[in-house]
């Protein structure tokens, strides 16, 4: 993907990713939420779902772990995280704030992640790259968003839908193909 818009120095910096060779799930969020650039950390508003949604999936509590520990456990896991946006201008945490979208650079992800096969969108924002995603040969799931301005589903409705991140079909056929990326 190329950038939507050249980052300037009033632009908002997003996380670094959390990845490494082994990852064979990367959850994609827009753009780190104002607690979560405040804190450095991914998902760090006391009242986003991610950890514990994660955790459940995965089967391990990261919620209760210190920050780095999650993500190491996390990592062992094959789960990785990143955004789908590197920059942005944006007033508050809500995604219809986003303003001047500068993507990151997914050329290299293949040779960072060769063992992705799946990537899941944190919530209709990040969704939009999916198609993308999925013509590059990974597979896709679109999630509802994590975020606590996204109360419209209970937690066990969101949990049924970020549990496909793990439940592949038998009768996947092979999801990674080494077309390019983007």
């Amino acid at each position: 993907m190329r950038p939507m818009t050249t980052p300037t120095s009033s632009t908002l910096t997003g996380l670094a990713p959390v990845i490494d060779a082994d990852v064979r799930i990367l959850v994609l969020g827009s753009f780190p939420g104002a607690a979560s650039l405040a804190a450095g950390k991914y998902y760090a508003h006391p009242r986003n779902q991610f950890w514990p949604l994660i955790s459940a999936v995965i089967g391990e509590d990261l919620a209760s772990l210190p920050y780095e520990t999650r993500l190491r456990r996390l990592l062992a896991h094959h789960v990785g995280l990143w955004d789908v946006l590197a920059g942005c201008e944006r007033e508050g945490s809500l995604d219809s704030a986003i303003r001047k979208p500068a993507a990151n650079d997914f050329e290299r992800l293949r040779s960072l992640c060769p063992e992705l096969e799946t990537v899941g969108f944190n919530g209709q924002a990040s969704g939009k790259f999916a198609p993308q995603f999925a013509a590059a040969g990974y597979r896709t799931v679109v999630l509802p968003s994590s975020s606590p301005a996204h109360m419209a589903m209970s937690f066990e409705q969101k949990l049924a839908v970020w549990r496909r991140l793990v439940d592949v079909p038998d009768q996947a056929p092979s999801l990674v193909t080494q077309a390019p990326l983007f």
